[in-house]
């Protein structure tokens, strides 16, 4: 290394210093640049895609009849053949179809959902031509402040980016009447329908969130959004998977159970909708077909009422749901999952095989 000069002479020329500092390798590095999002962008855009989907509705009207209604959100390939978007986009999806940026399109089938941190897994038919996943990264070490971006498909604008901050990290009820909590990075960053399950990424490419709501007075976005953390979706699709049940369902308290009489001490989940090859729709799990209005929300009447599963009931504070998860998760493919619901004001005992694959 380099002495101080003697106090007994001048010391070394200012430009013979720097020589000799870069021969000895001791001139102080220059800070690397900070990456800009138009640095990131090109790294990582091949890997958002748009989630198209089908799914059994029933229009208001007279006569009532069933149609297959499209729907639309958006994801990120996190592995060759696996994708992550909010488990509201797919979750009583009967068909599935992945596009990506190139135009190409690929079929995929949920594997994995929890509606209850909207969130879900998808695998494709096949691996995407040409396609590097984007990297997961760590949620935990994102800070308010920082500055993220999100690309989706809003309103069915494919591949939209949007630049904001993160600001605020949230822990919220679960979601859709379910238990436990859920982990939130709010930002600024614009997000509309259709961005729903899109990632938003940090400044060195890494999804450190999926897209999930905003709050809203006028139905668009209005500086309010969120996002489930990368760690609680890596923990909950990838390290402990749930499997996908193909049901979406109401829960029975308040004024919903009070008016379908349900007792407060039975707990349960009025169901909706059921994807056609689901777990549900193999046991014949009967969906809801009657629109109707009940303090202001929409809803479908006349499906079956969920009060057990595998013999567990949900439990009036639905206390028992990581019990019952649990249970089904480990039946194998082809073994019976079992299921008690209140159909017609009666108990029933509905039993099938687990199509799980």
């Amino acid at each position: 290394m380099l002495e101080r000069p003697c106090r007994h002479h001048r010391g070394t020329p200012p430009r013979l210093s720097l020589v000799l500092a870069a021969v000895l390798g001791v001139l102080p590095a220059t800070p690397a640049a900070a990456q800009t999002v138009a640095d990131v962008f090109p790294s990582v855009s091949d890997a958002v895609v748009v989630v198209q989907t089908s799914q059994t509705e029933y229009p208001t009207g007279s006569p009532v009849a069933p149609v297959s209604v499209g729907g639309l959100g958006s994801g990120v390939l996190i592995a060759p053949t696996q994708v992550f978007t909010a488990a509201h986009v797919v979750q009583a999806a009967d068909e599935v179809e992945v596009v990506f940026p190139s135009g190409e399109r690929i079929g995929a089938r949920v594997v994995s959902s929890r509606t209850m941190q909207d969130v879900a897994l998808l695998e494709l038919a096949r691996a995407p031509r040409g396609v590097t996943p984007a990297p997961l990264g760590d949620s935990d070490s994102v800070v308010v402040g920082e500055q993220v971006f999100v690309v989706g498909a809003p309103f069915g604008v494919s591949h939209t980016l949007t630049v904001g901050h993160v600001s605020a990290r949230r822990t919220a009820p679960g979601m859709f009447g379910g238990v436990g909590s859920i982990e939130l990075l709010q930002t600024d960053a614009a997000i509309n329908q259709g961005n729903s399950g899109g990632p938003m990424f940090n400044l060195r490419g890494e999804v450190v969130g999926i897209v999930s709501y905003i709050i809203t007075q006028s139905g668009g976005f209005q500086g309010l959004g969120f996002a489930v953390t990368s760690n609680l979706a890596r923990g909950v699709l990838l390290e402990e998977p749930s499997f996908w049940t193909g049901i979406e369902s109401l829960p029975t308290a308040g004024l919903l159970g009070e008016l379908l009489n349900v007792p407060p001490a039975t707990g349960g989940v009025l169901v909706q909708r059921v994807a056609q090859g689901s777990v549900a729709d193999v046991l014949d799990v009967r969906p809801g077909t009657i629109p109707a209005t009940i303090a202001g929300e929409e809803i479908l009447l006349g499906g079956d009422i969920i009060i057990a599963v595998q013999g567990i009931p949900l439990g009036p504070e639905f206390e028992n749901v990581g019990r019952i998860r649990d249970a089904v998760a480990i039946v194998p493919p082809g073994l019976p999952v079992q299921m008690t619901v209140l159909r017609d004001g009666k108990r029933l005992e509905l039993s099938g095989p687990n199509p799980r694959r």
